[in-house]
């Protein structure tokens, strides 16, 4: 029989992967869009420029994220 602190414990550890993992995703898809889809350096100026910027890397990230799903 298992101890019920030991359960507990072992449910706290499954949640923290649970949140590491899902955490770590995020933080894939910000790096490869700063880094591949040019979200590191913006040479436009004003808050419509950028974000249209920063649309049109995350629209070619989700067109190549869905060639490597489909290939």
């Amino acid at each position: 029989m298992i101890c019920p602190s030991v359960a507990t414990e072992a449910q706290h550890e499954a949640q923290r992967y649970k949140e590491r993992s899902e955490r770590s995703q995020a933080e894939r898809t910000n790096a490869r869009l700063k880094d591949e889809f040019g979200g590191k350096q913006v040479w436009v100026r004003g808050h419509a420029k950028v974000m249209s910027h920063f649309m049109f890397g995350l629209l070619a990230l989700t067109a190549d994220q869905l060639m490597w799903l489909l290939t």
